[in-house]
């Protein structure tokens, strides 16, 4: 029988670790991490912790729908990008081997699409919005 990715890349211990090596350079990026503000840094880490565990065919997540919990933020295809990078780097200094870090990056990219707006117009065209915040932070000059 084949073994999850889960199960291949050690399991939740292995997910926590990479985990709090990208959420710590996610908080302190001057423009991803304006998105985090007021945020526990532990809970946003068990949340994708969870949610990744759930991917990679371990225990069920249990937390919002990604859409869901994206839907207030303005989300462009270039801090997409960003975000994935920095996941990428996370997996490397964990020293997490290149295949299973390679089958976990094709996971966190599928979804994606969830989460990036189209443009700005069609963000504020979202009609559910009426009563919710929206998060939009334009991105710094210096980076």
């Amino acid at each position: 029988m084949k073994r999850s990715l889960y199960e291949a890349v050690g399991g939740h211990a292995t997910l926590i670790r990479v985990h709090k090596i990208f959420y710590d350079t996610v908080y302190a990026h001057p423009w991803l991490g304006k998105f985090f503000e007021g945020h526990s840094q532990a809970a946003i880490e068990a949340r994708q912790t969870s949610f990744m565990a759930d991917k990679m065919g371990g225990p069920d997540y249990i937390g919002k729908p990604l859409k869901q919990a994206h839907e207030n933020m303005y989300i462009t295809e270039e801090l997409a990008i960003l975000r994935h990078q920095l996941l990428a780097d996370a997996l490397r200094e964990a020293e997490i081997d290149a295949a299973l870090a390679g089958r976990w990056l094709r996971i966190d990219i599928a979804f994606m699409k969830q989460m990036v707006k189209p443009s700005i117009q069609a963000f504020y065209g979202e009609y559910h919005f009426r009563f919710k915040r929206r998060i939009i932070i334009p991105r710094p000059a210096n980076s």
